[in-house]
């Protein structure tokens, strides 16, 4: 997974206020010491709901739409 790459929560975050199944972007890819992304969950209104680091297996990506 990529910088600005959509992904869907797969694990609620009760801690951060966010649920399974929520998207978020990734903002920011961590390689060193272990992977990780950076995830930006935004409000409808566009306002950030929470941004935090999360292991690969707690995200997974949303398929992007054919043209």
């Amino acid at each position: 997974m990529n910088e600005l790459d959509v992904v869907e929560l797969a694990v609620d975050v009760p801690e951060e206020g966010v649920k399974a199944g929520e998207v978020g972007t990734i903002v920011l890819v961590h390689g060193n010491p272990v992977e990780a992304y950076e995830v930006e969950f935004v409000n409808p209104d566009g306002s950030t709901l929470a941004m935090f680091a999360l292991r690969p297996e707690q995200i997974r990506p949303v398929a992007k739409p054919a043209n």
